[in-house]
Parts: C-alpha cells; structure tokens; sequence
C-alpha cells in the first residue's frame, strides 16, 4: 500500500487540502477530487495538449504532470474564465466565430491561448498558428480557431483589457 501524502493546492483561487498518493497526475486531482471536469485528458503522453491548464500562468500538461508537483502554484483551469455564468472575451470570440466544433480540445486550446494573449496581445496570425502548434484539433482545420484568437486580441485591446 502507498502512503498518502497531505497536498494543499491552490485551484482557481481556492485552496483545497486533499490527501493523495504521491504519483497521482494532476488532471487526475482536478477532474477526480476537486470534480472540475472542463480538464480534458486524451492522449496521456502531453501531445495533444487537451489538459493544458495554466500553473503560475504558463501552460502545463496536467496529464505530465504530478500533483504534488503544483503545491505552492497558483493553477487556473477553464472553469476560471467565465464570470458570475459569463463568458470571457476568449470564450466568447469562440463562440462568436465558431472556434470550435466537438469542444473536447477547446479547454486546452483556450488556456494555452489565454497565457500566450497575456504576452502577445497583438499576435499576427502566422504567430496564433505557432501558438496552436501544440494542441491537436482532429475536428477543425484551425481557420476558425486563429479568426476566434485574433478576434479575443482585437475585443481586448478594444477594451483596454490588453
């Protein structure tokens, strides 16, 4: 038997102390213990990018990633970025411009542009395309994700957000 060791992990701004075995991923901590479901885990070996969540605002592969690893980290995962039921202005840019089709990538997808919108606010759409490298849509042909990308950075700039 394993000994379960005592976590404190900061999720989206709540701190949650769990007892866990010590090889316990940390999209297994976020989708198991804490029921936060939007963390997708797909391929299991960081490829796809579909559990993307952001630690320390940097994008993570919480599937490569153990979850006493992220003690003492700030982790935001998608259900971070609605407001009070509202979409944010990523969100809602996907929405918008039908960024995404099934849904199953788009929490990673979502996360990992969020972090690379905070350093570029004003990517070109050849730099949105290098951004998405490393995540996997088997449903779209990324057209409409770098049109929902580049109209997340217009609205915020717009808005002062950026």
């Amino acid at each position: 038997m394993v000994e379960k060791k005592k976590i404190t992990l900061n999720v989206n701004g709540v701190s949650y102390d769990r007892e866990i075995e010590p090889r316990m991923l940390l999209s297994d901590f976020i989708r198991h213990e804490l029921d936060l479901s939007g963390t997708h885990v797909a391929c299991e070996h960081g490829i796809c990018g579909s559990c993307t969540i952001l630690v320390d605002g940097l994008p993570v592969r919480s599937c490569l990633t153990f979850a006493l690893q992220a003690e003492g980290k700030a982790i935001e995962t998608v259900e971070s970025l609605a407001e009070n039921g509202k979409l944010n202005a990523l969100q809602n840019a996907f929405w918008e411009n039908q960024g995404l089709q099934c849904g199953f990538c788009t929490p990673g997808i979502l996360m990992s542009m969020k972090a690379f919108l905070e350093e570029n606010p004003t990517p070109t759409r050849a730099e949105i395309r290098e951004a998405l490298s490393g995540n996997l849509c088997r449903c779209t042909g990324y057209h409409d994700i770098v049109d929902s990308v580049e109209a997340a950075a217009v609205a915020a700039l717009s808005s002062g957000e950026a």
